[in-house]
């Protein structure tokens, strides 16, 4: 059913390209029935651990393959533990897999946490995991689909046992529940500054996939998980309008545009290589399954909370990326599946590895930063003067409904005027004033003509600004 929804509201897809990136193939387990990776992390040793659909842990250590584990049941999330043990997330708990003799192949099977319930659907996904400085493990449930028992506020439902909502689990093997209002929430990323993000995928109550913040108690977009919650149940849902749970929800940190962007996103990383993945380091990557592509995300605090933009970075994937992690040398590491969602990319599932050559600088926006009046960008390289000749930019802006049907169109897309761009000295920073309101989605299109002063091009033109509160004047 979800694929069909792929045509609504259908834009241009976007072609991203990034110089001096390349992307390069892991060959498949050849033993493995199928290598959907669903779960994927890099023990300190550098082996890396992929989790996949039908339920195979391998583990690839000097081009040599493993199967570590078998006869999980579809698990969504893998972390290597620095005592060698490997924690899973599977459908009906989260399970700790441990290599007691040292053979290489996982001999004791622990459950770490049972509180939630799985009802035997197949919608039923354990999305994770990532873990805090403290040493907590979090997770996140998604709905079901297609129940006849579930209550539901429009789409997908939950029969109860705490559907839709994050979890964390303490060093001590406490079960917390975390967060609320979870719809398919696929991918988990955990930031340099400790804080819980994550993507969810276009649906009810989710006009475009987006990726939100998430803190203690928050509730994020789909109300039908507070049936579990203490302070609300069914029967206050069935009272409860769409501008009510408006006033409760957390607005997204950054709309991903309908298949401009993605489609089904899966989990963030944040590059801190420490510039062995290029110039971009500080920032975050976001993958997306059916676009099978990349790309970057910068994040801002305004306003005492995280908005920002997302750029293509990377495209022409061979399969839908659903998983990401670095390795120490600063490569991006890339589960891939087409299960489900549908991909763009040919291949049914894989493995791929995104590298930088390690000199190249390619021409590219490095950072967009909200100011008062409009929008600071900053450039990899200094811009030709030439080349500036020209406008720089067009800008559109628009909103998306937040109401119970299926997505949203793009609602009061208009054209924003460009009052003035103003440059640095170097020319690697233009300061742009242009009409500013909040709760809108900036698209900012740079001219394909704009070149560096060393004669590159630019390589992607799209910058996408979600603004939900201006910034007042010298903050």
């Amino acid at each position: 059913m979800r694929i069909l929804f792929l045509l609504c509201f259908a834009p241009l897809i976007l072609s991203a390209q990034t110089d001096g990136y390349r992307i390069e193939t892991i060959p498949n387990p050849t033993e493995a029935t199928s290598f959907d990776v669903t779960g994927l992390d890099m023990a300190k040793d550098g082996r890396v651990f992929c989790a996949t659909r039908l339920g195979e842990i391998w583990v690839l250590e000097k081009d040599q393959w493993t199967r570590f584990a078998e006869g999980l049941h579809e698990p969504c999330g893998l972390l290597c533990e620095a005592d060698g043990s490997v924690v899973v997330s599977q459908k009906p708990e989260v399970t700790r897999l441990v290599d007691s003799d040292k053979d290489g192949v996982a001999d004791r099977i622990i459950t770490v946490a049972d509180e939630f319930e799985y009802h035997d659907n197949y919608h039923e996904f354990n999305h994770g995991l990532v873990r805090d400085a403290d040493g907590w493990i979090y997770g996140a449930l998604n709905l079901d689909h297609g129940n006849p028992d579930s209550f539901t506020m429009g789409g997908l439902g939950s029969p109860g046992g705490l559907r839709g909502t994050f979890y964390r689990i303490s060093p001590e093997g406490d079960y917390e529940t975390y967060a609320w209002g979870a719809r398919s929430p696929a991918g988990l990323g955990m930031s340099p500054e400790n804080e819980l993000f994550y993507t969810d995928n276009q649906g009810n109550w989710v006009p475009t996939s987006f990726i939100g913040h998430v803190d203690q108690g928050s509730f994020q977009a789909e109300p039908t998980s507070l049936r579990d919650h203490p302070d609300y149940g069914i029967e206050k849902l069935k009272t409860m309008t769409p501008e009510d749970f408006a006033a409760i929800r957390k607005v997204p940190a950054v709309f991903l545009p309908h298949q401009e962007i993605a489609n089904s996103p899966g989990n963030l990383v944040w590059d801190e290589t420490g510039g062995k993945f290029g110039p971009f380091a500080g920032q975050a990557l976001v993958v997306d399954l059916t676009q099978s592509n990349l790309c970057r995300v910068i994040l801002e605090k305004v306003g005492g909370r995280y908005q920002g933009a997302v750029l293509p970075f990377l495209d022409g994937f061979q399969s839908g990326n659903i998983r990401q992690v670095f390795d120490e040398e600063g490569a991006l590491w890339i589960g891939q599946t087409s299960r489900g969602w549908g991909a763009r990319g040919p291949e049914p599932y894989g493995l791929q590895k995104v590298v930088w050559d390690g000199s190249t600088t390619p021409f590219e926006v490095k950072t967009i930063s909200l100011q008062s009046d409009g929008f600071e960008l900053t450039f990899t390289k200094p811009v030709e003067t030439e080349s500036l000749k020209k406008p720089l930019l067009q800008a559109s802006s628009w909103w998306y409904h937040y109401h119970s049907t299926y997505g949203s169109p793009k609602v009061d897309e208009k054209a924003v005027t460009v009052e003035s761009v103003a440059w640095n000295e170097d020319k690697t920073v233009a300061t742009v004033r242009l009409p500013l309101d909040g709760e809108r989605v900036y698209h900012l299109v740079l001219s394909q003509g704009l070149k560096a002063a060393d004669g590159s091009a630019l390589g992607n033109t799209d910058v996408y600004y979600t603004l939900v509160h201006l910034r007042e004047s010298g903050s």
